[in-house]
Protein backbone atom coordinates (compact mmCIF):
# COMPACT_ATOMS: atom_id res chain seq x y z
CA UNK A 1 0.00 0.00 0.00
CA UNK A 2 1.43 3.49 -1.13
CA UNK A 3 1.88 5.78 1.47
CA UNK A 4 1.21 9.72 1.11
CA UNK A 5 1.79 12.30 3.22
CA UNK A 6 -0.09 15.21 2.92
CA UNK A 7 1.00 19.25 4.06
CA UNK A 8 -2.47 21.47 3.97
CA UNK A 9 -3.11 23.74 6.74
CA UNK A 10 -6.85 23.96 5.64
CA UNK A 11 -8.11 21.13 7.66
CA UNK A 12 -11.40 20.91 5.36
CA UNK A 13 -8.89 20.60 2.73
CA UNK A 14 -6.63 18.14 3.86
CA UNK A 15 -8.93 15.49 5.05
CA UNK A 16 -11.13 15.95 1.85
CA UNK A 17 -8.12 14.88 -0.01
CA UNK A 18 -7.30 12.17 2.65
CA UNK A 19 -10.95 11.03 2.37
CA UNK A 20 -10.69 10.52 -1.59
CA UNK A 21 -7.05 9.04 -1.09
CA UNK A 22 -7.71 6.43 1.39
CA UNK A 23 -11.33 5.48 -0.44
CA UNK A 24 -8.87 4.81 -3.83
CA UNK A 25 -6.37 2.18 -1.27
CA UNK A 26 -3.39 5.10 -0.15
CA UNK A 27 -2.55 5.15 3.22
CA UNK A 28 -2.22 8.66 4.24
CA UNK A 29 -0.77 10.97 6.66
CA UNK A 30 -1.60 14.73 7.26
CA UNK A 31 0.44 17.62 8.83
CA UNK A 32 -0.89 20.72 8.84
CA UNK A 33 2.21 22.91 9.58
CA UNK A 34 4.94 23.29 7.39
CA UNK A 35 8.02 22.88 10.11
CA UNK A 36 6.44 19.71 11.35
CA UNK A 37 5.72 18.19 7.44
CA UNK A 38 9.11 18.98 6.48
CA UNK A 39 10.81 16.80 9.33
CA UNK A 40 8.41 14.25 9.11
CA UNK A 41 9.11 14.16 5.08
CA UNK A 42 12.70 13.96 5.81
CA UNK A 43 12.73 11.63 8.62
CA UNK A 44 10.07 9.08 7.86
CA UNK A 45 9.55 7.17 4.32
CA UNK A 46 6.49 8.29 1.96
CA UNK A 47 5.93 7.15 -1.60
CA UNK A 48 4.36 10.79 -2.45
CA UNK A 49 4.20 14.27 -0.69
CA UNK A 50 1.09 16.74 -1.21
CA UNK A 51 2.17 20.08 -0.64
CA UNK A 52 0.09 23.22 -0.43
CA UNK A 53 2.13 26.20 -1.10
CA UNK A 54 0.99 28.69 1.69
CA UNK A 55 1.83 27.31 4.92
CA UNK A 56 2.89 28.52 8.81
CA UNK A 57 6.49 28.22 9.33
CA UNK A 58 8.17 26.94 5.97
CA UNK A 59 6.09 27.41 2.85
CA UNK A 60 5.58 24.50 0.20
CA UNK A 61 8.29 25.97 -1.81
CA UNK A 62 10.79 25.43 0.60
CA UNK A 63 9.81 21.97 1.76
CA UNK A 64 9.84 21.18 -1.95
CA UNK A 65 13.22 22.49 -2.49
CA UNK A 66 14.48 20.58 0.97
CA UNK A 67 12.66 17.48 0.07
CA UNK A 68 14.36 17.16 -3.39
CA UNK A 69 17.81 17.42 -1.96
CA UNK A 70 18.03 14.31 -0.76
CA UNK A 71 14.77 12.21 -2.31
CA UNK A 72 13.36 11.49 -5.61
CA UNK A 73 9.63 10.88 -4.27
CA UNK A 74 7.25 12.72 -6.32
CA UNK A 75 5.64 15.76 -5.04
CA UNK A 76 2.53 17.26 -5.82
CA UNK A 77 1.89 20.53 -5.46
CA UNK A 78 -1.44 22.32 -4.13
CA UNK A 79 -2.68 25.82 -4.16
CA UNK A 80 -5.01 28.36 -4.81
CA UNK A 81 -2.22 30.73 -7.10
CA UNK A 82 -3.08 30.52 -10.48
CA UNK A 83 -0.23 32.71 -11.62
CA UNK A 84 2.36 30.99 -14.00
CA UNK A 85 4.71 32.18 -12.12
CA UNK A 86 3.96 30.01 -9.33
CA UNK A 87 3.99 26.97 -11.21
CA UNK A 88 7.20 27.56 -12.71
CA UNK A 89 9.02 28.10 -9.46
CA UNK A 90 7.30 25.29 -8.11
CA UNK A 91 8.22 22.96 -11.15
CA UNK A 92 12.15 24.30 -11.08
CA UNK A 93 12.70 23.49 -7.39
CA UNK A 94 11.38 20.22 -8.53
CA UNK A 95 7.98 19.23 -8.20
CA UNK A 96 6.37 16.65 -10.69
CA UNK A 97 2.95 18.48 -10.79
CA UNK A 98 1.03 21.58 -9.88
CA UNK A 99 -2.91 21.76 -9.41
CA UNK A 100 -4.91 24.61 -8.48
CA UNK A 101 -7.66 25.22 -5.82
CA UNK A 102 -10.51 24.34 -6.06
CA UNK A 103 -9.95 20.97 -7.85
CA UNK A 104 -11.58 17.59 -8.56
CA UNK A 105 -11.10 15.32 -5.71
CA UNK A 106 -10.90 12.60 -8.34
CA UNK A 107 -8.36 14.75 -10.41
CA UNK A 108 -6.06 14.64 -7.53
CA UNK A 109 -6.54 10.99 -6.94
CA UNK A 110 -5.88 10.61 -10.68
CA UNK A 111 -2.85 12.32 -10.95
CA UNK A 112 -1.41 10.71 -7.67
CA UNK A 113 -1.95 7.28 -9.51
CA UNK A 114 0.03 8.44 -12.32
CA UNK A 115 2.98 9.64 -10.87
CA UNK A 116 3.30 7.07 -8.52
CA UNK A 117 3.06 3.95 -11.17
CA UNK A 118 5.30 6.34 -13.30
CA UNK A 119 7.90 6.35 -10.60
CA UNK A 120 7.43 2.79 -9.40
CA UNK A 121 7.91 2.02 -13.47
CA UNK A 122 11.45 3.81 -13.55
CA UNK A 123 12.43 2.88 -9.98
CA UNK A 124 11.94 -0.81 -10.99
CA UNK A 125 13.61 -0.36 -14.74
CA UNK A 126 16.69 1.03 -12.75
CA UNK A 127 16.92 -2.22 -10.20
CA UNK A 128 19.36 -4.95 -10.87
CA UNK A 129 17.57 -8.42 -10.69
CA UNK A 130 18.60 -10.64 -8.25
CA UNK A 131 21.34 -12.82 -8.65
CA UNK A 132 19.72 -16.66 -9.33
CA UNK A 133 20.64 -20.35 -9.53
CA UNK A 134 17.97 -22.91 -10.75
CA UNK A 135 18.85 -26.20 -11.19
CA UNK A 136 16.51 -29.31 -11.96
CA UNK A 137 13.61 -27.66 -8.95
CA UNK A 138 15.95 -25.73 -6.60
CA UNK A 139 16.00 -22.38 -7.17
CA UNK A 140 18.71 -20.03 -4.93
CA UNK A 141 18.09 -16.11 -4.60
CA UNK A 142 21.82 -15.06 -3.93
CA UNK A 143 20.63 -11.13 -3.45
CA UNK A 144 18.12 -12.43 -1.21
CA UNK A 145 19.61 -15.37 -0.05
CA UNK A 146 16.42 -16.94 -0.05
CA UNK A 147 16.00 -20.97 -1.33
CA UNK A 148 12.87 -22.88 -2.86
CA UNK A 149 12.56 -26.46 -3.24
CA UNK A 150 9.62 -27.56 -5.93
CA UNK A 151 8.39 -23.89 -5.10
CA UNK A 152 8.41 -24.61 -0.87
CA UNK A 153 10.75 -22.00 0.55
CA UNK A 154 13.52 -23.71 2.69
CA UNK A 155 15.19 -22.20 5.65
CA UNK A 156 18.88 -22.20 5.60
CA UNK A 157 21.14 -20.96 8.24
CA UNK A 158 24.32 -18.52 6.83
CA UNK A 159 26.85 -21.59 6.30
CA UNK A 160 24.56 -24.12 4.71
CA UNK A 161 23.23 -21.41 2.17
CA UNK A 162 26.87 -20.50 1.78
CA UNK A 163 27.88 -24.55 0.95
CA UNK A 164 24.51 -24.93 -1.03
CA UNK A 165 25.19 -21.87 -3.11
CA UNK A 166 28.74 -22.76 -3.66
CA UNK A 167 28.52 -26.03 -4.54
CA UNK A 168 25.04 -25.43 -6.99
CA UNK A 169 27.95 -22.60 -8.46
CA UNK A 170 30.03 -25.24 -9.27
CA UNK A 171 28.09 -28.25 -11.28
CA UNK A 172 29.78 -31.79 -11.57
CA UNK A 173 33.20 -30.61 -9.83
CA UNK A 174 34.37 -32.80 -7.27
CA UNK A 175 35.37 -31.02 -3.98
CA UNK A 176 36.76 -32.43 -1.01
CA UNK A 177 35.84 -31.56 2.36
CA UNK A 178 38.96 -30.04 2.55
CA UNK A 179 38.39 -27.66 0.03
CA UNK A 180 34.58 -27.30 0.86
CA UNK A 181 35.87 -26.72 4.26
CA UNK A 182 38.46 -23.85 3.52
CA UNK A 183 36.24 -22.22 0.83
CA UNK A 184 33.29 -22.09 3.35
CA UNK A 185 34.90 -21.37 6.80
CA UNK A 186 37.80 -19.47 5.36
CA UNK A 187 40.28 -21.30 7.71
CA UNK A 188 42.49 -24.50 7.35
CA UNK A 189 40.53 -27.64 7.66
CA UNK A 190 42.57 -29.63 10.50
CA UNK A 191 40.46 -31.50 13.03
CA UNK A 192 37.44 -29.58 11.52
CA UNK A 193 36.38 -31.57 8.32
CA UNK A 194 33.54 -33.17 10.19
CA UNK A 195 32.14 -29.94 9.95
CA UNK A 196 31.57 -30.01 6.26
CA UNK A 197 30.05 -33.58 6.67
CA UNK A 198 27.40 -32.24 9.15
CA UNK A 199 26.44 -29.10 6.42
CA UNK A 200 25.77 -31.53 4.12
CA UNK A 201 23.64 -33.87 6.11
CA UNK A 202 21.65 -30.91 6.82
CA UNK A 203 21.48 -29.75 3.56
CA UNK A 204 20.11 -32.72 2.11
CA UNK A 205 17.58 -33.23 4.74
CA UNK A 206 15.96 -29.87 3.14
CA UNK A 207 16.31 -30.75 -0.70
CA UNK A 208 16.67 -34.02 -1.26
CA UNK A 209 13.43 -36.45 -1.28
CA UNK A 210 15.37 -39.30 -0.25
CA UNK A 211 18.37 -38.35 1.43
CA UNK A 212 19.65 -42.45 1.30
CA UNK A 213 19.40 -41.51 -2.72
CA UNK A 214 20.54 -38.01 -3.02
CA UNK A 215 19.38 -36.42 -6.53
CA UNK A 216 21.98 -33.21 -5.97
CA UNK A 217 24.56 -33.92 -3.53
CA UNK A 218 26.55 -36.70 -4.09
CA UNK A 219 28.95 -38.60 -2.11
CA UNK A 220 32.21 -39.43 -4.10
CA UNK A 221 33.49 -42.11 -1.75
CA UNK A 222 36.99 -41.28 -0.99
CA UNK A 223 37.22 -37.61 -2.01
CA UNK A 224 34.36 -35.38 -1.32
CA UNK A 225 31.03 -34.31 -2.36
CA UNK A 226 29.91 -32.92 -5.54
CA UNK A 227 26.53 -31.34 -7.04
CA UNK A 228 24.93 -33.13 -9.64
CA UNK A 229 23.49 -31.26 -12.91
Amino acid sequence: MSKVLIIEDEVAIADLEKDYLELSGFEVEVENSGDVGLERALAEEFDMYILDLMLPGIDGFEICKRIREVKNTPILMVSAKKDDIDKIRGLGLGADDYITKPFSPSELVARVKAHLARYERLIGSSQQENDIIEIRGIRIDKTARRVWVNNEEKQFTTKEFDLLTFLAEHPNHVFTKEELFREIWDMESVGDIATVTVHIKKIREKIEINTAKPQYIETIWGVGYRFKI
